[in-house]
């Protein structure tokens, strides 16, 4: 059985950069995945997905993808082979490092078969931790494709009881000592 990690990268500090952060954390408080899935607090970790991109089969990475007049709020699912010859992709700091990583990885032995679920940011660069509206209107088809790629990797997925809407998961972050996963 293929291991799986589900990493949603971003800052939730600035506006709708965070919006890997708060679906990563929005799945893990709201689905029960199978065993061999690991669901990351990414953040801005940068070099040290490195190791994710090496010890699992598959990643999947949540993020904010920068496309050039494309309308805001349009989601891509992109292959990181297909990453790798997308210079436009690089535009903040952690976008260049998740790139930057997985060149360096696909030069190694090993290499996780790596997808991005990208969105196309309204706003990165306000101080805020919340989403814009564009994107809070297209967060639970963000969420559903990041779900329908996992069951088209066998996945099996199980909806909890008690679920969380994004605005109680944004309100988590909000407080800088809330708990991280």
């Amino acid at each position: 059985m293929d291991t799986i990690a589900v990493i949603g990268a971003g800052n939730v500090l600035f506006y709708d950069e965070g919006i890997g952060i708060f679906a990563q954390r929005y799945l893990d408080e709201n689905y029960e995945f199978s065993s061999n899935v690991t669901i990351v607090d990414g953040g801005v970790l940068g070099f040290q997905l490195m190791t994710y991109y090496q010890d699992y089969d598959k990643v999947l990475i949540l993020d904010t993808i920068t496309m050039h007049g494309e309308e805001r709020g349009t989601i891509y699912s992109i292959p990181a082979e297909e990453l790798l010859g997308l210079g436009s992709y690089k535009q903040n700091a952690h976008e260049v490092e998740i790139v930057e990583m997985l060149e360096i990885c696909s030069l190694l032995d090993k290499m996780a078969d790596v997808k991005i679920i990208g969105i196309v940011p309204e706003d990165i660069i306000e101080v805020r931790t919340d989403l814009t509206s564009k994107l809070k209107a297209n967060f639970n088809n963000f969420v559903n494709t990041a779900i329908n790629e996992l069951k088209n990797m066998g996945i099996e997925i199980k909806e909890k009881e008690n679920k969380k809407s994004l605005e109680e998961i944004i309100k988590l972050y909000e407080d800088p000592k809330a708990e991280r996963l």
